[in-house]
């Protein structure tokens, strides 16, 4: 076995009604981003809620490797004793991500102007994620960022303090492209602005305005310019949305069920699946909302309710990229059929996501034409058997909701990786009334 990693999977069978109360982790791109402003903030902040996963774990101590005192007072809490925006260190190694994109692009953009090399590595998954989105508008910038062929990490950022704002449209819409480039313009002369051809998450400029840096931003467009100074504050994380997508689809799917999610974050440039979901027919209340650190929040009811089919409009596309594998979950238990458009950026996320939900569902007795920017669902009876998820968190976890409506035990293939995004989930999922269990083999 040669000390490989134990493979996990999961067995998953129907079940009753979910009840109850539940809270799920912390946002994970709030917790990314708070870290990272932490760190480059003069004084200490306080960060609450932050989610105890593997990628996120991997930013601090990417921080930590660069001589920021990262205190851990209790899970979930982290107290960042920030270096000012000059004030990082050369790094004795290379920096590993692991599984996380958006650790590896956000941070090729706040390293893009220090004084000092660097390099990003992660996973083999996220090894095989191009990052020409990200590495393209920097070079204009002025970075000198080397990459593998084809884009591939790792990428080797060159110290370099000459970079110069920029006024860019990305051809995608992606926060991650445009986090990227206004961390970028914090060490960049003159002014940076992203036109975005359609709004996409807001969290970067939320965070940053909380931090203290002047940016102006309204859907669609973000500026800043570089020279100022970002103040030490305290960040109350929420619950991650995209965490709680996947018990909001159970509840609404699963015949009896009424659940409650507590202090759930609602950007809405980020909750695009909840409009899809009541497109369908789905019976979800938000309770108690109210701002968080500039973040809206509320706590989530959510009744059973019969689905039916949508053409998704494709307006939502941009607000729910990360929730497109579990409305393919709710697209094949609704009646009739789902049409997804406009989605072509799920073929490069840590799976092809299309084909990977496609070939899963087929395996499971439902219809899917795939297309090349999103696919046909049609509605049907879910049945037993084995999926792969290709080592996607999302993907082994929306096929767990899979089994729960399954007419027999489904399998579920290579779930380590939902440790990077969702601790605990096999604990909470059996909580809220979810039948399912991990099994451990040694790796191959």
């Amino acid at each position: 076995m040669n000390g490989a990693a134990p493979r996990i999977d999961w067995i998953a069978r129907r079940s009753g009604p979910l009840r109850g109360e539940i809270g799920v982790p912390g946002d994970k791109s709030v917790s990314h981003r708070a870290i990272m402003l932490a760190a480059l903030a003069d004084g200490t902040s306080r960060i609450d809620g932050f989610l105890e996963g593997e990628d996120t774990r991997a930013t601090a101590a990417i921080f930590a490797a660069m001589g920021v005192r990262i205190g851990q007072p209790a899970p979930g809490t982290r107290l960042v004793h920030g270096v000012g925006i000059d004030g990082l260190a050369a790094p004795a190694g290379v920096f590993d991500c692991g599984n996380s994109g958006t650790g590896m692009r956000l941070l090729a953009g706040l390293l893009a102007g220090q004084d000092f090399d660097s390099t990003l590595t992660g996973d083999a998954s996220l090894r095989q994620r191009p990052m020409q989105r990200v590495t393209g508008p920097l070079a204009r910038m002025g970075a000198r960022i080397e990459a593998q062929q084809g884009g591939l990490p790792p990428l080797r950022i060159r110290g370099h303090t000459g970079l110069n704002g920029i006024d860019y449209t990305p051809p995608v819409a992606s926060a991650q492209v445009k986090s990227a480039l206004l961390l970028a313009g914090l060490r960049a002369k003159g002014e940076t602005c992203i036109r975005e051809p359609r709004p996409t998450r807001d969290y970067t400029e939320r965070m940053l305005a909380a931090f203290g840096w002047p940016i102006r931003f309204e859907p669609g467009v973000a500026r800043l310019e570089g020279g100022h100074r970002l103040r030490a504050t305290e960040v109350v994380v929420p619950a991650d949305f995209s965490s709680a997508a996947f018990f909001i689809v159970a509840a609404s799917l699963v015949p009896g069920s009424r659940l409650l999610l507590r202090g759930v974050g609602l950007n809405p440039r980020r909750t695009g699946l909840l409009d899809a979901l009541r497109l369908m027919g789905a019976d979800i209340r938000a309770h108690d909302r109210h701002e968080s650190g500039g973040e809206r929040v509320a706590d989530l009811e959510v009744r059973h309710a019969p689905l039916r089919g949508i053409d998704v409009p494709e307006a939502l596309v941009p607000d729910m990229i990360d929730e497109f594998p579990i409305l393919f979950i709710a697209a094949a238990a609704a009646e009739g059929v789902t049409r997804i458009r406009g989605a072509a950026e799920l073929r490069v996320k840590e799976s092809d996501r299309i084909a990977m939900m496609a070939r899963g569902l087929a395996r499971l007795g439902i219809f899917v034409r795939e297309l090349p920017d999103g696919a046909d669902i049609h509605g049907g009876v879910l049945g037993g058997g084995e999926v792969d998820s290709a080592g996607d968190h999302r993907i082994a976890m929306s096929f767990a909701v899979a089994g729960a409506l399954a007419g027999a035990p489904l399998r579920i293939g290579d779930c380590a990786n939902v440790a990077t995004s969702f601790p605990g989930f096999v604990a909470l999922a059996q909580a809220a009334g979810i039948a399912l269990a991990s099994l451990s083999r040694p790796g191959a």
